[in-house]
């Protein structure tokens, strides 16, 4: 093969590493285990190049590690349960199933031909009976254990997809799928206590050295962990009945209290109600609340609210202060107590809250340089450090020291304690839709909620289910949900909620260590080995959602006995890439453009179907409303595969986004065919070397870059590792002797290649007469020694000027740096006729030729 032919190369490999079961894991191995993992897609029909990006850079992870001696796992299925499939169903009148199934024959394909070292003996989708079967049983095992409770609660819906959200669901008050307004509505729920560990969560993340730190600090801070005071508010006057202990509050900056102007309760709050009856104010704020949300977000954007109840509270260090009680918009039931003090002054919440309602702002904390009796606050709350003032007993002292005085004067009191809360909740997973896992439980008039006995799993979703009517298909189904309850033998009905789809991608990865067995999640002895995978890599936007969820499983399945796993970690190493980005563009009409379907014409853009103009855009995520996509199919049959994955690998550092151009796939393929020239001219008889000097230098030049291709794989640097990968193809072409030096060199080309460009290297091996597979080669070892820079360029001076420079070695002989000088042409020239008087020599800095 004179040229290289990706297209006859790949499936000739990709074959062969099939039948030797290349890369299929073996649990009874003696070697050391690694397991590398990507997050596993969602089955929608077809890959993009950011799936091609991730299980890439996971591949070349795993081809290493392989190389260095792993045992290593690698495996791949399929995250298929959700709404997309049930949009589908009623958009394109297909089943659910269906249209699943066909969208992961339809992605496998592509997949395979990117040659990726996949165990495919473990491939799996959650919308298998046999997994969703032992998913079931994990509810079950949770529910035994407290982990799982069932009750009424606010909920976030979705008027689009008719399902309930978690808040984590819910971005910028819209729901995450359907971009639609989210509702409040309270609707019975079945919850995983993820709240029972909070702690354990939270500091565990400590210890997750090898995860990005904006990972931990975006978890820690959706965990929420804070410590403060909870203490009451006595009333002013006659309480109202049923409340003569006062109002509890929950706060973090007890050490502000003398800058409390007024107190706030959500609409929830049990004297919130009490006051309702009668009260149409408080009744119209209560609806309004209701159609705001109560996320965070829809919080945080809507305008502070409230209303006056007309009760007072005295202030807890001095009863001669009372404040005013409202009920407001901005205080949730499920944090602290449903009530807060309002420090105007130091919150600026509470300030825009204070100015609406013309309530008292005393500034109380002091910042550094300014005077105490002329500081104020107007529109903008202060909320960085300084010292109390305005504050009795805490004048004078630092907001940390302010906290456990007020702390400690309050239990002195007898009305507070320091407390510690989270911002955490528990996970709501009961979801209104059919494409889901299906939740155990039986409902009995008599026996009430119990769980589907273990014999009778898997509860099996139905096929025959209709799309017709909004809402839940399994609520509508004429018999799926009725059943004899299995402890008194009555009438009774199954759940018909499903579970949230991010419970299965919870504990997948633990699957896929442990085997697709029927009779158990997994085999727990083999789990507990590979776990906890050793890198795992996906897209930062599941930093919260699936990582706390997979977090949390974990921490279930060993308290449950499934898993020994001590510390609950699920993934020792953590990788969050970048984004493929492309260019959008747009026809006359505002309609988006497939890059495919556009012509550059000297920096002009065109239709080619059309030959309309087209307005270049922005450089975007590759999307599919937006048409920026670069189908990878396109990219295999024009390039290969080799050059797909080359490319985005090779352009950017991997947590950085990507741009995808035209000419960064030439630049790739053209390396191929670089690398295939290289390799092809060279026979197997291999002859003596006779440039010594020229040898030393190659094989230097192979070992430095060894060293740093393997210190780039190791620090996910992938980038630099091809840069080096390119200077010593360089230094390859250049070489043209056959001998022990060039054989050694595109020896170690070779072998660092297989990472990235997996066929070429293959190709590469065979025709250097390697045995068996370049993937089963071990990595190659540098030499230090040859690490170690023995080359020097030093000035040649005649008289005293610099007329050339020469290449030397350390610890050159005198003779020898004298012969170089003197035959250097330019000082040949300069001395051509004169007397050489004498020769100085600065060891490794300088020769000057003194001649008269």
């Amino acid at each position: 093969m004179t040229r290289y032919n990706a297209a006859d190369v790949e499936p000739k490999w990709q074959a062969a590493w099939d039948k030797a079961e290349s890369f299929k894991a073996n649990d009874n191995s003696d070697k050391e285990k690694y397991y590398a993992l990507e997050m596993f897609p969602y089955p929608s029909g077809k890959i993009h190049m950011g799936h091609v990006r991730n299980y890439a850079m996971g591949d070349v992870v795993a081809r290493y590690k392989r190389a260095q001696g792993f045992e290593v796992l690698h495996p791949m299925g399929w995250d298929a349960f959700g709404m997309p499939a049930e949009n589908a169903a009623i958009e394109k009148s297909v089943h659910p199933k269906d249209w699943t199934y066909d969208n992961i024959n339809a992605m496998r394909a592509p997949l395979k031909r990117l040659g990726f070292a996949l165990d495919w003996s473990r491939e799996f989708s959650t919308c298998d009976v046999a997994y969703y079967k032992q998913q079931q049983a994990i509810f079950l095992a949770f529910m035994e254990k407290g982990l799982v409770y069932k009750k009424t609660a606010k909920v976030n819906w979705d008027p689009v997809d008719h399902t309930v959200l978690a808040n984590e669901q819910v971005i910028d008050g819209k729901g995450w799928r359907s971009g639609a307004e989210v509702e409040t509505r309270e609707l019975d729920q079945w919850f995983f206590k993820i709240t029972y560990y909070a702690d354990e969560l939270y500091y565990a993340l400590d210890g997750l050295e090898r995860w990005p730190e904006k990972v931990r600090t975006m978890q820690k801070n959706w965990i929420g962990r804070s410590e403060g005071a909870q203490f009451k508010f006595g009333f002013a006057g006659k309480a109202p009945e049923g409340f003569d202990d006062g109002i509890e509050v929950y706060t973090t900056r007890p050490d502000t209290l003398f800058g409390a102007s007024f107190v706030a309760l959500t609409y929830e709050h049990p004297l919130i109600k009490s006051l309702m009856n009668g009260n149409e104010d408080l009744q119209a704020f209560a609806k309004a609340c209701e159609k705001m949300g109560n996320t965070a977000q829809a919080i945080e954007k809507a305008e502070k609210l409230g209303v006056d109840t007309g009760l007072r509270v005295m202030h807890p260090f001095d009863e001669t202060i009372t404040l005013p009680v409202y009920t407001a918009n901005f205080v949730l039931m499920d944090y602290g107590t449903g009530a807060v003090f309002g420090c105007p002054a130091h919150d600026q919440r509470d300030l825009d809250f204070a100015r609406k309602y013309g309530l008292t702002v005393k500034a109380v904390v002091l910042p550094k340089g300014e005077d105490a009796k002329t500081f104020t606050v107007e529109n903008e709350a202060y909320t960085g450090p300084g010292k109390l003032f305005n504050s009795d007993f805490l004048n004078g002292m630092g907001v940390k020291r302010g906290i456990v005085s007020a702390i400690a004067r309050l239990e002195e009191l007898g009305v507070g304690t320091k407390q510690v809360t989270y911002r955490l909740r528990d996970w709501g997973v009961s979801r209104q839709r059919y494409w889901g896992c299906p939740i155990p439980i039986i409902y009995c008039k008599a026996c009430g909620a119990l769980p589907v006995p273990a014999k009778d799993l898997p509860v099996k979703l139905p096929n025959d289910v209709k799309f017709d009517t909004p809402g839940n298909p399994l609520d509508h189904h004429p018999n799926w949900k009725h059943v004899d309850c299995p402890n008194c033998h009555k009438p009774a009905r199954r759940e018909t909620d499903t579970l949230d789809t991010f419970a299965d991608s919870s504990w997948y990865f633990a699957r896929f260590a442990g085997g697709n067995t029927d009779e158990r999640p997994f085999d727990k002895e083999a789990a507990s080995k590979w776990l906890p995978v050793n890198q795992y890599i996906g897209g930062v936007e599941h930093a919260v959602l699936h990582l706390l969820y997979a977090r949390f499983f974990t921490r279930g399945l060993r308290d449950c006995g499934m898993l020994d796993l001590p510390s609950g970690e699920p993934f020792d190493g953590l990788f969050t890439q970048g984004m493929v980005t492309h260019a959008t563009f747009k026809d006359k009409n505002g309609n988006w453009v497939l890059p495919a379907d556009v012509d550059n014409k000297d920096g002009a853009f065109f239709e080619i179907d059309s030959g309309s103009k087209v307005t270049k855009g922005a450089i975007e995520k590759m999307s599919k409303s937006k048409k920026n996509v670069i189908d990878p199919a396109d990219i295999i049959d024009g390039y290969g595969a080799d050059v797909a994955r080359w490319f985005v690998l090779s352009d950017s550092p991997p947590e950085r986004d990507v741009e995808w151009t035209e000419s960064g796939a030439i630049g790739a393929w053209r390396f191929a065919a670089k690398v295939w020239a290289i390799v092809s001219e060279t026979s197997l008889e291999i002859a003596p070397v006779k440039d010594k000097d020229a040898a030393l230098s190659l094989r230097r030049t192979a070992h430095k870059a060894l060293a740093k291709i393997t210190e780039g794989i190791d620090e996910f640097r992938f980038n630099t590792s091809v840069a080096q990968i390119y200077e010593l193809v360089n230094a390859l072409k250049k070489y043209k002797p056959n001998d022990k030096a060039k054989r050694e060199a595109l020896s170690i080309m070779t072998r660092t290649i297989a990472p990235f460009m997996p066929h070429l290297a293959e190709e590469c091996w065979q025709h250097l007469g390697e045995h068996g597979f370049a993937c089963d080669a071990p990595w190659p070892k540098f030499d230090s020694e040859l690490l170690v820079k023995n080359d020097l360029t030093i000035p040649v001076q005649v008289n005293g000027k610099r007329r050339a420079e020469i290449i030397v070695t350390k610890n050159m002989p005198k003779s020898a740096l004298e012969k170089l000088a003197l035959a250097e042409p330019r000082v040949a020239d300069n001395i051509a006729g004169k007397n050489i008087r004498k020769i100085i020599i600065v060891p490794e800095r300088i020769i000057n030729i003194v001649v008269g």
